[in-house]
């Protein structure tokens, strides 16, 4: 029975799939995106997290058996409400045979993970095979620019993305919208452009930036020094709209 680091389980969950939801918050990630606003997921080990009142420790190991036992309790509301369960993060997939294990556990409950994409390719296939939505982050098309902001390029990435789109697997594209870098026209022509010919793409998020993103870095002794600026406001384009894609701004 393999084994995981958690760092949050929230009940009732509404945003991150259909029907109402438990989202499990997988801790962990490769990326080092500099507007992160869950810092405490980025690292693989537990720490210490400083609250106002009181010190906690984020990030719990837990049994494969036993968190799909406490996900299961859900089971009722799941079937009422066509919801299920969200692996997020961090970055599910970097406790890949925790997350496999999981899924299999889980089946015949709705199983959704959100992903950077930032995913052994072999590995992307057994997850994208196991699921039944993916929700995939799409930073900025730009190879250097990703490099610059998130710490590593968008080549495997894109290869993932070329995957999903093959697959016919339904997914939902999450695009973080940061001011100055990647909400400019020709970033947004270009991502659009990745999306075409996706016959599962259901819909885009875009996501605006949020300036409590900073919030919790001190908590986990770590200062937030974004490089950009944090009081612009993001751009949204009629351009990102490629014909047959519903887009949503969060």
């Amino acid at each position: 029975m393999s084994k995981g680091i958690v760092f949050s389980i929230e009940e009732f969950a509404i945003n991150d799939g259909p029907g109402i939801r438990t989202a499990v918050f997988l801790k962990g990630c490769p990326l080092r995106c500099a507007w992160c606003h869950n810092p405490e997921g980025q690292s693989f080990r537990s720490e210490p997290m400083r609250k106002k009142d009181r010190t906690e420790v984020c990030g719990v190991e837990m049994e494969a058996d036993e968190l799909a036992r406490r996900v299961l309790r859900g089971r009722d509301l799941f079937d009422q409400s066509g919801g299920g369960v969200t692996f997020t993060g961090g970055e599910p997939t970097a406790q890949g045979p925790f997350l496999l294990e999981l899924l299999a556990l889980l089946a015949g409950v709705h199983r959704a993970v959100e992903t950077c994409g930032h995913t052994p390719e072999p590995l992307f296939r057994q997850v994208l095979d196991a699921t039944d939505l993916m929700l995939f982050d799409v930073k900025t098309a730009d190879p250097e620019r990703h490099r610059y902001y998130t710490g590593v390029d968008n080549a495997l990435i894109l290869r993932n993305l070329a995957t999903l789109k093959e697959s016919g697997k339904p997914f939902i594209v999450r695009v973080p919208l940061i001011p100055g870098v990647n909400d400019s026209l020709e970033n947004m022509r270009a991502t659009a452009a990745l999306l075409q010919d996706a016959p599962g793409l259901q819909r885009v998020e875009l996501l605006r930036y949020h300036k409590t993103a900073g919030a919790k870095y001190p908590m986990v002794g770590r200062r937030y020094e974004p490089p950009f600026d944090v009081n612009a406001t993001p751009a949204v384009h009629d351009a990102f709209t490629p014909a047959g894609m519903k887009l949503l701004v969060l």
